[in-house]
């Protein structure tokens, strides 16, 4: 039997590194290296445009603090509203019945406040809205406060 003859079992692979763990790999090359930079600058600009314009955009929350039921027909809510002391807002007043049925609604408008030196600089100030109802509620709430300037 000759060398040319004999099976591929038996010849010895040679003992190199690159037959154990495969061939180098390749560097990026140049147009990817670009790609890749196009993409995280974009990226970069997209995060700074957005912190830029979230910072922007003005805020308002709000608290229930109370409500009291005159009779079938009127509700009285109390809560407060933390804003820009300038800025004016509109908040939506809601009354429930006891199976969480909505049986009044008003939005309600809140002025600037003037800024006082108060613990917030007049931030937050305490509203009292007069909900006319279809029946008898059981409660009332802030649905939600929104800057009316913001939506445009």
């Amino acid at each position: 039997m000759t060398s040319e003859e004999q099976p591929a079992a038996t010849v010895p692979a040679p003992n190199s590194v690159a037959n154990r763990y495969g061939a180098q790999k390749r560097a990026l090359g140049g147009k990817a290296k670009r790609i890749i930079l196009v993409l995280a600058l974009a990226f970069g600009i997209g995060v700074a445009a957005w912190i830029s314009t979230s910072a922007a955009t003005e805020s308002v929350s709000f608290k229930d603090i109370g409500y009291s039921t005159t009779d079938a027909t009127l509700t009285e809510l109390d809560f407060q509203v933390t804003k820009n002391p300038g800025t004016a807002a509109k908040c939506a007043v809601k009354a429930l019945d006891a199976k969480f049925a909505v049986v009044g609604w008003k939005v309600v408008d809140v002025g600037p406040n003037a800024a006082d030196a108060g613990s917030d600089g007049g931030r937050t100030t305490v509203h009292r809205a007069t909900v006319r109802t279809e029946s008898q509620a059981v409660s009332a709430v802030v649905d939600s406060c929104w800057i009316p300037d913001a939506a445009k």
